[in-house]
């Protein structure tokens, strides 16, 4: 397995050393941008990691907001996209057909890009009623790195969020990851 982070604007730098990828929060809804976006792809990218971008999805207006996450997004050959789908900080949450139509759009927006879904495993196993995570699953679950507890197949898993978000993906190489992230 393949070692990276995750991060977003509460992270005002963040360590590359040892790292294979990067996912970075681009946007939230319809109306956030990361401030920091361009300085932690800058940073990421010069560390010769593979760099994705999330989306913070909220119900509501799922076309709008997969435009909105396409428009705000770098674009580069081989980057990677995600759904962030969890509890909103109001207790809300994109429905499991939204999170699937979000997906989906972004797919179609960018279809020369891996389109993947982040969740939380009680999101995975108590909200999910269709296993649709697009080009591929990245589970967060609080536990041993690479042994989420999920019968699913999945590609990254956060197995912890202190210091900072860090995660595994099923990739034996940095090369395999590219070549996957590469359709």
């Amino acid at each position: 397995m393949i070692r990276g982070i995750d991060v977003s604007s509460h992270q005002s730098t963040f360590d590359t050393d040892g790292l294979s990828f990067v996912f970075i929060k681009a946007t939230e809804g319809r109306s956030y941008v990361n401030p920091k976006l361009s300085a932690q792809t800058k940073r990421a990218r010069d560390a010769g990691c593979v760099v994705g971008y999330y989306h913070f999805l909220w119900p509501g207006n799922i076309k709008a907001q997969a435009e909105y996450f396409v428009s705000k997004s770098p674009e580069k050959e081989g980057d990677l996209l995600a759904a962030d789908w969890e509890w909103t900080g109001d207790r809300t949450a994109a429905s499991n057909a939204e999170k699937d139509r979000f997906i989906r759009e972004v797919k179609r927006l960018r279809p020369d890009h891996r389109v993947i879904l982040y969740c939380n495993r009680d999101f995975w196993l108590n909200r999910d009623s269709t296993s649709y995570a697009g080009d591929g699953l990245w589970i967060a679950d609080y536990v041993r790195a690479g042994k989420p507890r999920i019968q699913a197949k999945w590609k990254f898993h956060q197995y912890t969020s202190s210091p900072i978000d860090k995660n595994v993906a099923a990739f034996d190489s940095e090369d395999e990851l590219r070549e996957w992230a590469t359709p």
